[in-house]
Protein backbone atom coordinates (compact mmCIF):
# COMPACT_ATOMS: atom_id res chain seq x y z
CA UNK A 1 0.00 0.00 0.00
CA UNK A 2 1.46 3.37 -1.05
CA UNK A 3 2.29 5.80 1.76
CA UNK A 4 -0.27 8.62 1.41
CA UNK A 5 2.52 11.15 2.00
CA UNK A 6 4.14 10.01 -1.28
CA UNK A 7 0.91 10.76 -3.11
CA UNK A 8 0.67 14.11 -1.33
CA UNK A 9 4.20 15.04 -2.39
CA UNK A 10 3.59 13.98 -6.00
CA UNK A 11 0.41 16.05 -6.14
CA UNK A 12 2.21 19.07 -4.65
CA UNK A 13 4.98 18.84 -7.26
CA UNK A 14 2.57 18.67 -10.19
CA UNK A 15 -0.16 21.05 -9.04
CA UNK A 16 1.89 23.67 -7.14
CA UNK A 17 5.61 23.51 -7.93
CA UNK A 18 5.36 23.33 -11.73
CA UNK A 19 1.59 23.75 -12.29
CA UNK A 20 1.36 21.36 -15.23
CA UNK A 21 -1.13 22.29 -17.93
CA UNK A 22 -2.71 20.07 -20.61
CA UNK A 23 -0.26 19.54 -23.46
CA UNK A 24 2.92 20.23 -21.45
CA UNK A 25 5.89 18.02 -22.35
CA UNK A 26 7.18 16.88 -18.96
CA UNK A 27 10.63 15.37 -18.43
CA UNK A 28 10.41 13.12 -15.38
CA UNK A 29 13.93 12.21 -14.29
CA UNK A 30 15.13 9.94 -11.50
CA UNK A 31 16.89 6.80 -10.35
CA UNK A 32 15.58 3.30 -9.77
CA UNK A 33 15.62 3.75 -5.99
CA UNK A 34 12.98 6.47 -6.31
CA UNK A 35 10.43 4.49 -8.31
CA UNK A 36 7.57 4.81 -5.78
CA UNK A 37 7.59 8.62 -6.05
CA UNK A 38 8.34 8.55 -9.78
CA UNK A 39 5.30 6.37 -10.39
CA UNK A 40 2.96 8.55 -8.34
CA UNK A 41 4.29 11.69 -10.02
CA UNK A 42 3.82 10.07 -13.45
CA UNK A 43 0.18 9.41 -12.57
CA UNK A 44 -0.34 13.01 -11.49
CA UNK A 45 1.23 14.30 -14.74
CA UNK A 46 -1.17 12.15 -16.76
CA UNK A 47 -4.15 13.32 -14.69
CA UNK A 48 -3.10 16.93 -15.32
CA UNK A 49 -3.03 16.35 -19.09
CA UNK A 50 0.75 16.45 -19.52
CA UNK A 51 2.91 14.29 -21.79
CA UNK A 52 5.45 12.53 -19.53
CA UNK A 53 8.87 11.57 -20.89
CA UNK A 54 10.63 9.32 -18.37
CA UNK A 55 14.41 9.48 -18.02
CA UNK A 56 15.13 6.61 -15.64
CA UNK A 57 18.77 6.24 -14.62
CA UNK A 58 20.57 3.26 -13.15
CA UNK A 59 23.46 4.28 -10.89
CA UNK A 60 25.42 1.07 -11.47
CA UNK A 61 25.51 1.69 -15.22
CA UNK A 62 26.39 5.35 -14.71
CA UNK A 63 29.16 4.36 -12.31
CA UNK A 64 30.58 1.92 -14.88
CA UNK A 65 30.74 4.63 -17.54
CA UNK A 66 32.56 7.04 -15.24
CA UNK A 67 35.13 4.41 -14.29
CA UNK A 68 35.66 2.72 -17.66
CA UNK A 69 34.51 5.01 -20.45
CA UNK A 70 36.89 6.88 -22.74
CA UNK A 71 37.06 10.68 -22.64
CA UNK A 72 34.99 10.70 -25.84
CA UNK A 73 32.31 8.56 -24.20
CA UNK A 74 32.25 10.75 -21.08
CA UNK A 75 31.76 13.86 -23.23
CA UNK A 76 29.11 12.38 -25.55
CA UNK A 77 25.62 13.85 -25.16
CA UNK A 78 22.52 11.96 -26.22
CA UNK A 79 20.20 13.71 -28.69
CA UNK A 80 17.43 13.03 -26.18
CA UNK A 81 19.26 15.20 -23.62
CA UNK A 82 19.38 18.07 -26.12
CA UNK A 83 15.73 17.63 -27.02
CA UNK A 84 14.60 17.72 -23.41
CA UNK A 85 16.83 20.69 -22.53
CA UNK A 86 15.54 22.72 -25.47
CA UNK A 87 11.94 21.60 -25.92
CA UNK A 88 10.46 20.23 -22.69
CA UNK A 89 8.05 22.60 -20.95
CA UNK A 90 8.62 21.09 -17.51
CA UNK A 91 11.39 19.25 -15.69
CA UNK A 92 10.66 17.23 -12.56
CA UNK A 93 13.83 15.71 -11.07
CA UNK A 94 13.54 13.16 -8.26
CA UNK A 95 16.81 12.31 -6.57
CA UNK A 96 17.32 8.95 -4.92
CA UNK A 97 20.21 6.60 -4.28
CA UNK A 98 21.00 3.35 -2.54
CA UNK A 99 24.68 4.31 -2.05
CA UNK A 100 25.74 7.88 -1.29
CA UNK A 101 29.43 6.97 -1.54
CA UNK A 102 29.33 5.12 -4.86
CA UNK A 103 31.58 7.59 -6.65
CA UNK A 104 34.06 8.30 -3.87
CA UNK A 105 36.97 6.46 -5.51
CA UNK A 106 36.39 7.81 -9.02
CA UNK A 107 39.08 10.18 -10.31
CA UNK A 108 37.72 13.73 -9.72
CA UNK A 109 39.10 14.80 -13.11
CA UNK A 110 36.89 12.24 -14.88
CA UNK A 111 33.86 13.48 -12.98
CA UNK A 112 34.77 17.08 -13.80
CA UNK A 113 35.10 16.16 -17.51
CA UNK A 114 31.64 14.60 -17.46
CA UNK A 115 30.17 17.65 -15.73
CA UNK A 116 31.93 20.10 -18.05
CA UNK A 117 30.52 18.34 -21.11
CA UNK A 118 27.01 19.19 -19.80
CA UNK A 119 27.82 22.88 -19.44
CA UNK A 120 25.90 23.86 -22.57
CA UNK A 121 22.84 21.86 -21.48
CA UNK A 122 22.93 23.56 -18.09
CA UNK A 123 23.27 26.98 -19.72
CA UNK A 124 20.20 26.29 -21.86
CA UNK A 125 18.14 25.17 -18.87
CA UNK A 126 19.24 28.09 -16.69
CA UNK A 127 18.45 30.64 -19.40
CA UNK A 128 15.08 29.07 -20.23
CA UNK A 129 14.21 29.01 -16.53
CA UNK A 130 15.17 32.69 -16.15
CA UNK A 131 12.95 33.53 -19.15
CA UNK A 132 10.05 31.50 -17.64
CA UNK A 133 10.21 29.19 -20.64
CA UNK A 134 11.03 26.14 -18.51
CA UNK A 135 9.29 25.25 -15.28
CA UNK A 136 11.27 22.88 -13.09
CA UNK A 137 11.36 21.36 -9.65
CA UNK A 138 13.69 19.08 -7.75
CA UNK A 139 12.95 16.82 -4.80
CA UNK A 140 14.23 13.69 -3.08
CA UNK A 141 12.77 10.30 -2.28
CA UNK A 142 13.87 8.95 1.12
CA UNK A 143 16.03 5.81 0.98
CA UNK A 144 18.03 3.76 3.45
CA UNK A 145 21.23 5.32 2.11
CA UNK A 146 20.03 8.88 2.75
CA UNK A 147 18.76 7.85 6.18
CA UNK A 148 22.13 6.36 7.07
CA UNK A 149 23.86 9.54 5.88
CA UNK A 150 21.62 11.55 8.19
CA UNK A 151 22.17 9.18 11.16
CA UNK A 152 18.50 8.20 11.19
CA UNK A 153 16.41 5.10 10.71
CA UNK A 154 14.47 5.00 7.44
CA UNK A 155 11.20 5.68 9.29
CA UNK A 156 12.75 8.71 11.02
CA UNK A 157 14.13 10.03 7.74
CA UNK A 158 10.79 9.56 5.97
CA UNK A 159 9.15 11.62 8.72
CA UNK A 160 11.87 14.26 8.29
CA UNK A 161 11.46 14.46 4.48
CA UNK A 162 7.68 14.51 4.46
CA UNK A 163 7.67 17.03 7.31
CA UNK A 164 10.12 19.33 5.51
CA UNK A 165 8.04 19.18 2.30
CA UNK A 166 4.71 19.59 4.19
CA UNK A 167 3.57 16.32 2.61
CA UNK A 168 2.38 15.23 6.06
CA UNK A 169 -0.04 18.19 6.22
CA UNK A 170 -3.69 18.20 5.13
CA UNK A 171 -3.01 21.10 2.72
CA UNK A 172 0.68 21.28 1.74
CA UNK A 173 0.07 24.00 -0.86
CA UNK A 174 -1.40 26.37 1.72
CA UNK A 175 1.69 25.88 3.91
CA UNK A 176 4.03 26.71 1.03
CA UNK A 177 2.07 29.84 0.18
CA UNK A 178 2.31 30.98 3.80
CA UNK A 179 6.09 30.49 3.83
CA UNK A 180 6.43 32.32 0.52
CA UNK A 181 4.46 35.34 1.77
CA UNK A 182 6.72 35.64 4.84
CA UNK A 183 9.87 35.53 2.71
CA UNK A 184 8.56 38.06 0.20
CA UNK A 185 8.73 40.95 2.67
CA UNK A 186 12.51 40.51 2.91
CA UNK A 187 12.87 40.19 -0.85
CA UNK A 188 10.92 43.44 -1.21
CA UNK A 189 13.10 45.19 1.41
CA UNK A 190 16.30 44.13 -0.36
CA UNK A 191 15.20 45.51 -3.73
CA UNK A 192 17.50 48.31 -4.80
CA UNK A 193 20.04 47.72 -2.03
CA UNK A 194 23.76 47.75 -2.88
CA UNK A 195 26.28 46.58 -0.28
CA UNK A 196 26.25 43.53 1.99
CA UNK A 197 28.56 42.94 4.95
CA UNK A 198 28.59 39.50 6.60
CA UNK A 199 30.47 39.19 9.90
CA UNK A 200 30.79 36.46 12.49
CA UNK A 201 33.11 33.91 14.03
CA UNK A 202 33.34 32.06 10.71
CA UNK A 203 32.95 34.83 8.16
CA UNK A 204 34.12 38.33 7.29
CA UNK A 205 32.91 39.18 3.81
CA UNK A 206 31.77 42.16 1.80
CA UNK A 207 29.92 41.85 -1.49
CA UNK A 208 27.82 43.94 -3.83
CA UNK A 209 24.21 43.20 -4.80
CA UNK A 210 23.80 46.40 -6.80
CA UNK A 211 21.56 45.75 -9.79
CA UNK A 212 20.92 42.18 -8.64
CA UNK A 213 17.61 40.54 -7.71
CA UNK A 214 16.78 38.40 -4.69
CA UNK A 215 14.57 35.41 -5.48
CA UNK A 216 11.89 34.08 -3.15
CA UNK A 217 12.39 30.30 -3.13
CA UNK A 218 9.08 28.96 -1.82
CA UNK A 219 8.81 25.40 -3.09
CA UNK A 220 8.36 26.18 -6.77
CA UNK A 221 11.82 24.88 -7.74
CA UNK A 222 13.43 23.07 -4.82
CA UNK A 223 11.11 20.91 -2.76
CA UNK A 224 11.56 21.45 0.11
CA UNK A 225 12.60 25.06 -0.04
CA UNK A 226 12.82 28.01 2.29
CA UNK A 227 15.49 30.50 1.25
CA UNK A 228 16.04 33.83 -0.43
CA UNK A 229 18.99 34.08 -2.80
CA UNK A 230 20.78 36.27 -5.30
CA UNK A 231 23.90 36.31 -7.44
CA UNK A 232 26.49 38.77 -6.08
CA UNK A 233 28.32 41.10 -8.46
CA UNK A 234 31.08 38.81 -9.69
CA UNK A 235 34.15 40.91 -8.90
CA UNK A 236 32.79 42.39 -5.65
CA UNK A 237 33.42 39.66 -3.09
CA UNK A 238 36.26 40.32 -0.65
CA UNK A 239 37.21 38.64 2.63
CA UNK A 240 37.04 35.10 3.91
CA UNK A 241 34.58 32.43 5.02
CA UNK A 242 34.91 29.16 6.90
CA UNK A 243 32.04 26.78 6.14
CA UNK A 244 30.83 25.10 9.30
CA UNK A 245 29.19 22.09 7.67
CA UNK A 246 30.79 19.54 5.32
CA UNK A 247 30.55 20.45 1.62
CA UNK A 248 29.37 17.39 -0.31
CA UNK A 249 29.57 16.99 -4.08
CA UNK A 250 29.67 13.91 -6.32
CA UNK A 251 29.82 11.60 -3.27
CA UNK A 252 32.87 13.47 -1.91
CA UNK A 253 32.71 14.89 1.62
CA UNK A 254 34.95 17.94 1.93
CA UNK A 255 35.28 19.16 5.52
CA UNK A 256 36.59 22.38 7.01
CA UNK A 257 36.48 24.39 3.78
CA UNK A 258 37.92 27.89 4.10
CA UNK A 259 37.99 30.31 1.17
CA UNK A 260 39.60 33.71 0.75
CA UNK A 261 38.34 36.13 -1.91
CA UNK A 262 39.89 39.13 -3.60
CA UNK A 263 37.92 41.09 -6.19
CA UNK A 264 35.46 38.22 -6.41
CA UNK A 265 37.97 35.45 -7.05
CA UNK A 266 38.96 32.63 -4.71
CA UNK A 267 42.69 33.22 -4.21
CA UNK A 268 43.14 30.70 -1.40
CA UNK A 269 41.26 27.48 -0.62
CA UNK A 270 41.93 24.95 2.11
CA UNK A 271 40.07 21.99 3.60
CA UNK A 272 40.70 19.60 6.47
CA UNK A 273 39.47 16.63 4.45
CA UNK A 274 39.55 16.03 0.67
CA UNK A 275 41.34 19.29 -0.08
CA UNK A 276 42.64 17.87 -3.37
CA UNK A 277 39.07 17.40 -4.59
CA UNK A 278 38.20 20.99 -3.64
CA UNK A 279 41.19 22.31 -5.56
CA UNK A 280 40.36 20.14 -8.59
CA UNK A 281 36.83 21.55 -8.73
CA UNK A 282 38.15 25.11 -8.54
CA UNK A 283 40.16 24.37 -11.69
CA UNK A 284 37.06 23.22 -13.63
CA UNK A 285 36.91 26.54 -15.50
CA UNK A 286 37.43 30.26 -14.78
CA UNK A 287 33.93 30.72 -13.32
CA UNK A 288 34.46 28.02 -10.68
CA UNK A 289 36.48 30.46 -8.53
CA UNK A 290 33.67 33.04 -8.36
CA UNK A 291 30.40 33.03 -6.43
CA UNK A 292 27.23 32.39 -8.39
CA UNK A 293 24.93 32.54 -5.37
CA UNK A 294 24.54 34.12 -1.94
CA UNK A 295 21.55 32.91 0.09
CA UNK A 296 19.86 32.93 3.49
CA UNK A 297 18.18 29.73 4.72
CA UNK A 298 14.74 30.35 6.24
CA UNK A 299 13.16 26.94 6.82
CA UNK A 300 13.14 26.50 10.59
CA UNK A 301 11.41 23.16 10.12
CA UNK A 302 14.87 21.92 9.06
CA UNK A 303 17.21 22.13 12.02
CA UNK A 304 19.64 19.26 11.61
CA UNK A 305 22.38 18.51 9.10
CA UNK A 306 21.60 15.47 6.95
CA UNK A 307 24.46 15.43 4.44
CA UNK A 308 22.02 16.33 1.66
CA UNK A 309 22.25 19.84 0.24
CA UNK A 310 18.62 19.91 -0.87
CA UNK A 311 17.67 20.07 2.81
CA UNK A 312 20.81 21.41 4.46
CA UNK A 313 21.05 24.67 2.52
CA UNK A 314 17.56 25.60 3.79
CA UNK A 315 18.42 25.19 7.51
CA UNK A 316 16.95 28.17 9.35
CA UNK A 317 19.75 30.29 10.81
CA UNK A 318 22.33 29.61 8.09
CA UNK A 319 23.64 31.20 4.94
CA UNK A 320 25.06 29.41 1.95
CA UNK A 321 27.14 30.39 -1.03
CA UNK A 322 27.66 28.57 -4.30
CA UNK A 323 30.87 28.47 -6.24
CA UNK A 324 30.32 28.50 -9.99
CA UNK A 325 27.27 29.02 -12.15
CA UNK A 326 24.79 31.66 -11.07
CA UNK A 327 21.08 31.92 -11.81
CA UNK A 328 20.41 34.43 -14.63
CA UNK A 329 17.13 35.53 -13.02
CA UNK A 330 19.18 37.07 -10.19
CA UNK A 331 21.28 39.04 -12.65
CA UNK A 332 24.29 36.75 -12.20
CA UNK A 333 26.62 36.58 -15.18
CA UNK A 334 28.88 33.87 -13.79
CA UNK A 335 29.12 30.73 -15.90
CA UNK A 336 30.71 27.44 -14.89
CA UNK A 337 30.29 23.69 -15.14
CA UNK A 338 29.85 23.56 -11.36
CA UNK A 339 27.36 24.98 -8.89
CA UNK A 340 28.58 23.92 -5.45
CA UNK A 341 26.67 25.09 -2.38
CA UNK A 342 28.50 25.46 0.94
CA UNK A 343 26.83 26.28 4.27
CA UNK A 344 27.83 28.54 7.17
CA UNK A 345 25.98 28.66 10.52
CA UNK A 346 25.03 32.19 11.62
CA UNK A 347 23.51 31.40 15.02
CA UNK A 348 26.61 32.35 17.01
CA UNK A 349 26.29 36.13 16.98
CA UNK A 350 26.93 36.58 13.25
CA UNK A 351 25.18 39.39 11.44
CA UNK A 352 24.30 40.67 7.98
CA UNK A 353 24.33 44.43 7.39
CA UNK A 354 22.89 45.85 4.17
CA UNK A 355 23.65 49.45 3.21
CA UNK A 356 24.44 50.15 6.85
CA UNK A 357 21.21 48.66 8.24
CA UNK A 358 21.00 45.46 10.29
CA UNK A 359 19.07 42.80 8.36
CA UNK A 360 19.96 39.66 10.27
CA UNK A 361 21.60 38.62 13.54
CA UNK A 362 22.05 35.35 15.44
CA UNK A 363 20.34 33.38 12.69
CA UNK A 364 17.17 35.51 12.68
CA UNK A 365 15.92 38.44 10.64
CA UNK A 366 16.07 41.64 12.68
CA UNK A 367 12.50 42.71 11.79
Amino acid sequence: MTDPRIKNLARTLVEYSVAIKPGDVVMLSGELAGLPLLRETYKEVVRAGGHPVVNLNDEIMGDYLLRNGSDQQLEWISPLEYFLAKDANVLIAIRSTDNTRRGTSIDPKRMALRAKSRNELNRIRFERSAANDLRWTLTQFPTEAYAQEADMSLAEFEDFVYGATFADQPDPVAKWRELGANQQKYVDWLKGKKQVVVRGANVDLTLSIEGRTFVNSDGKHNMPSGEIFTGPVENSVNGWVRFTYPAIRESRVVEGVELKFEQGKVISATAKKNESYLLAQLESDPGARYLGEFAIGTNFGIQRFTGNILFDEKIGGTIHMALGRGYPETGSRNESAIHWDMICDMRDGAEIIVDGELLYKNGQFAF
